[in-house]
């Protein structure tokens, strides 16, 4: 089995479409007002945005994307004009991470684990 897409609920998706364009995915569906599908710039996974009158209460969808480069795309983020709750840190479970918000205020962590991400030291077998 293997993650195909995920698709989050957004109140703009016109809005929602120009702030994920600028982090860098590559729109391949655009079917405006409604719905729009983003391929990553690496791997095979697609990532969309569909329309809705209200959004989840409660616990919201953390989104994470993995870049080699963390800190440059911060850096380059930040000159466009992306805000950030949190610069990149290292973290106590060995991830560079760097914490964002969408338009819709799903949680996004811009990250980088390289092998730690699915073989941590303490990994079951």
């Amino acid at each position: 089995m293997n993650l195909n897409q995920i698709t989050i609920p957004s109140l703009d998706v016109e809005k929602s479409s120009s702030f994920y364009k600028t982090l860098g995915l590559n729109l391949i569906v655009n079917a405006l007002p409604r719905y729009v599908r983003f391929e990553c710039p690496e791997g095979d996974s697609t990532f969309s945005i569909h329309k809705v009158d209200k959004l989840p209460e409660e616990n919201g969808i953390t989104l994470y994307f993995e870049d080699e480069n963390l800190d440059k795309l911060v850096s380059d983020l930040k000159q466009k004009g992306i805000t950030f709750i949190s610069n990149p840190e290292d973290t106590t479970w060995l991830w560079r991470e760097a914490h964002l918000n969408d338009p819709d205020g799903n949680h996004i962590i811009l990250y980088h684990a390289g092998k730690n991400r699915k073989n941590p030291p303490w990994r079951i077998n």
